[in-house]
């Protein structure tokens, strides 16, 4: 194990993160109403356990293995989440300690989007963007940005990549070289990230909202500048441009890739281009928009049933589309307590978290992808059963599915639900009721946030013994449970 190569490149990655520290104390220059300087003394302090970092190890630059890739991705996100927090330790508002610190600051950076901090609206503008600044970071890895630049500092970076990247196809390549590939995707991400702030702006938002917003929907995080979050600005057309690219947010990445690739051949010939069709030939995406139909369908009937929004239909239909759209994809925005809303729309709502966006996507869960495969590999075994001696591959169309994928998939799945059940007990041995615990856990570990019960709204009700419990589940929710698990495995550190 090459620890002191390690230790230096943990120490590059801390000091360019250190630079994110002094955007909010731009922030709280232009609006003068505090806070600043305690941005500019984090920055002092990330940059220097950095730069002593990278100092003590800069002659260290042996070739690393897929095992020490593995490695620099837990540390970074550890040592990440932890000096994220020091900005809320030290200010004086809104006086958080250490535990809820590192709590904040770990939601936002895993993009959960569950928070300790209320009365957002009497807080300073550095703070609020500080927090709508870590979940855009966070929400397609800050170690794909860094590979971007990787090539620079003389390594390889694609054990990086994968240990990152999420998905169970976290292996294909879309580039030949993996810094184009970074680059690419921060490319689509940010486009995405400017298109929907211009229309937050358009639709009446002030820039400040729009900017923070844009951050925490196109993170999928759920980070708001307000207590009543989305619901704040009571307005329609902002709740469709969100729930708008929420869904784009949602997709594949690479599907994003490989579409606009498709468009700029296509235009070079002259072609004519469906995006639409280009879209709906990827099973995942079809079977994603399926699934947020029925979901959205199921939500507007039973609200329309009951009377909820007191037959007012407009309403009813934007509210049902939000609601559904922001838990299942697990941004967790609101515009009302989605935990009152009537029959078992509360609890359809938090178990369709599971299962998430589309696998290279911002979102948390399982993933689309895998639950797809987890649907076509129950479907095969119910037909071995009647039919004992057929051999019936798992196909997605034309496509067979090597049984390596579909293992993967299944030990995946195991994984999550131990450390489900893990985190859920020791979240009742911390004094949690048990349905509040089993509500926080479902919220951490699949990065959505809000909840049932206690922690509907924010998790201020938590004890601080249990917050160590739910980042722990935010991160391996985020690194998708292996990356973290597997340097807990002692066979990790044989050589």
């Amino acid at each position: 194990m090459q620890f002191l190569s390690i230790l230096r490149i943990v120490g590059i990655l801390v000091m360019c993160f250190s630079f994110t520290m002094l955007v909010p104390a731009f922030v709280a220059l232009i609006y003068g109403d505090g806070g600043g300087r305690a941005f500019v003394e984090s920055f002092v302090l990330t940059f220097f356990i950095g730069s002593v970092l990278w100092w003590f190890c800069r002659k260290n630059r042996q070739e690393l293995r897929s095992r020490e890739g593995f490695l620099i991705v837990v540390l970074f996100w550890v040592v990440l989440g932890s000096l994220g927090a020091v900005p809320f330790i030290i200010l004086e508002q809104p006086n958080l300690n250490v535990s809820e610190s590192i709590f904040e600051s770990f939601s936002g950076l895993t993009t959960t989007g569950a928070t300790v901090i209320t009365q957002l609206d009497s807080l300073p503008k550095a703070i609020l963007f500080y927090r709508q600044f870590l979940q855009w970071l966070g929400g397609m890895g800050i170690i794909v940005l860094a590979v971007a630049i990787i090539p620079l500092l003389g390594i390889g970076g694609m054990q990086l990549y994968r240990a990152e990247m999420p998905g169970p196809l976290k292996e294909q390549k879309m580039r030949p070289r993996i810094a184009e590939t970074a680059k690419a995707l921060w490319l689509i991400y940010l486009s995405l990230t400017i298109l929907c702030a211009g229309a937050f702006w358009l639709a009446g938002m002030d820039v400040f909202d729009a900017i923070s917003h844009s951050f925490a929907t196109v993170a999928i995080g759920g980070f708001s500048t307000h207590d009543a979050s989305i619901g704040y600005f009571n307005s329609n057309l902002i709740n469709y441009i969100t729930v708008f690219f929420l869904l784009v947010s949602s997709c594949n990445f690479a599907l994003h890739f490989a579409i606009f690739d498709q468009i700029r051949e296509k235009q070079s010939r002259n072609s004519k281009t469906k995006i639409l069709s280009l879209y709906w030939k990827d099973y995942e995406f079809r079977f994603f928009i399926t699934i947020q139909l029925a979901l959205f369908a199921i939500c507007f009937v039973v609200l329309l049933a009951h009377n909820y929004f007191e037959g007012d239909t407009t309403t009813t239909l934007s509210q049902a589309m939000f609601q559904s759209v922001s838990i299942s994809t697990t941004a967790g925005f609101t515009t009302n307590d989605f935990s009152s809303f009537p029959s078992f729309l509360p609890l359809l709502l938090v178990l369709a978290s599971f299962i998430g966006g589309c696998a290279g996507s911002t979102g948390g869960g399982l993933k689309m992808f895998r639950v797809l495969l987890l649907y076509l590999q129950g479907r095969r075994e119910i037909h071995r059963f009647i039919h004992p001696n057929v051999i019936q591959p798992v196909k997605l169309g034309k496509h067979v599915l090597s049984e390596r994928i579909v293992e993967g998939v299944w030990a995946f799945f195991s994984a999550y639900f131990f450390v489900f059940v893990v985190c859920w007990i020791a979240s009742i041995a911390c004094g949690m009721e048990t349905f509040d615990a089993l509500n926080a856990v479902i919220a951490s570990l699949n990065n959505l946030g809000p909840a049932l019960g206690t922690v509907s709204s924010n998790f201020t009700k938590v004890p601080d013994s249990a917050k160590w419990v739910l980042t722990f589940a935010m991160v391996c929710g985020r690194l998708e449970v292996f990356t973290l698990l597997v340097i807990l495995s002692p066979t990790f550190w044989r050589d």
